[in-house]
């Protein structure tokens, strides 16, 4: 009989025997600055406030199905347009896998730019989906008549836009976001994973574009341990995706958690705004070393480029500080690092970190 290797070899399909699993580092003991989390905790007053809840929570019994509880505070907060719905995911890499598979009929392609998230390409990868990227500009804009005749020549039945970008962190024009939602035969979803930390969103404009579809995550506003991303669009479309949806895919503790929030969610948006304030100092603080080349963020986090990165990086854990190592991940990011923003005085320690891992 075949050993467990060679008989998965045999039976695997070969794209996946290709790919590498998503890597997350082990950040015990360092000052965890690689994962875009916000750094501030919920205040202790709604801790306890959690605290009993989550203690009398029905963990024994099934999660509401439809979480109608937390979809109606989601509503809530967002403001969303009439006949405007929400579908709810274990994250927003759930919701991206789930598309891919509603649309992926044979010879159907996914659209994305890159650099940008990672997983696009992986879920493409994982659905037997075909995936078509444009690449962006040396600064990281779009290439807006690239991207505009790809669509014409591919007819793309799914594009995703992150929006602000991941990794880079910028906000693509809106009116170029618009023509290319325009252009479009197929469905157009704007992740918004970074939402908070924005100046602008397309929740408004869902009303007015049938083959539009916004993704969030409550991860980058205090949530990451929660693991909850939302799609937010006509009924149309949701109704639709919502039976490839597993059953009590968001548990009792998630929605009760994450209801709870919501109920104080200008409080995690203090946290937020406090995020780009830090955000504007260490964007300056990076500016003003000549070896660093820094670029401008609309999230929570900030790209940048620096001679010898890895080893640069190196040098950052060698002195407790773990941030992205985006060096060799992408040609258009050779020598990119990428730094979440968190509090004030964790930046400070990796500014000075930095600064003699340069030197």
């Amino acid at each position: 009989m075949s050993s467990a290797s060679s008989l998965a070899s045999k039976l695997l399909r070969r794209e996946i025997l290709d790919l590498h699993a998503y890597h997350v580092p082990d950040s015990a003991g360092y000052i965890k600055l690689d994962a875009m989390e916000n750094p501030y905790s919920v205040p202790p007053a709604l801790r306890g406030e959690i605290a009993h809840m989550v203690a009398a929570a029905a963990i024994n019994r099934y999660p509401d199905p439809a979480a109608a509880s937390l979809k109606e505070k989601i509503r809530g907060v967002l403001g969303l347009p009439d006949g405007m719905e929400v579908l709810l995911g274990n994250g927003s890499d759930e919701l991206i896998q789930l598309l891919a598979m509603a649309l992926n009929k044979p010879g159907a392609t996914l659209l994305g730019v890159e650099p940008s998230f990672v997983m696009y390409r992986m879920i493409a990868t994982f659905t037997g989906m075909r995936y078509l990227s444009v690449p962006l500009t040396e600064d990281f804009s779009l290439d807006l008549p690239a991207t505009l005749a790809a669509i014409r020549r591919e007819q793309p039945a799914l594009i995703f836009l992150a929006y602000p970008n991941n990794p880079t962190g910028n906000l693509f024009p809106a009116d170029d976001v618009l023509q290319i939602i325009e252009a479009a035969q197929g469905l157009v979803v704007v992740d918004e994973a970074y939402y908070a930390f924005a100046a602008d969103s397309f929740i408004p404009r869902l009303a007015r574009y049938p083959n539009l579809l916004v993704m969030r995550t409550f991860s980058k506003l205090g949530m990451a341990g929660l693991r909850l991303g939302f799609l937010a669009g006509s009924a149309a479309w949701l109704e639709q995706l919502e039976k490839l949806r597993l059953p009590y895919n968001v548990g009792v503790l998630p929605q009760l958690v994450a209801g709870k929030l919501l109920e104080h969610h200008e409080v995690l948006l203090r946290q937020a705004e406090q995020i780009k304030r830090d955000r504007a100092t260490l964007y300056r603080q990076l500016s003003e070393i000549a070896a660093v080349r820094v670029y401008p963020s609309e999230a929570n986090f900030l790209l940048f480029r620096v001679a010898n990165a890895t080893e640069v990086f190196d040098g950052l854990k060698q002195r407790g500080v773990l941030i992205k190592n985006l060096n060799n991940g992408h040609p258009m990011l050779h020598d990119c690092l990428r730094v979440t923003v968190g509090t004030p005085e964790e930046n400070a320690k990796f500014v000075a970190a930095l600064k003699e891992s340069i030197s």
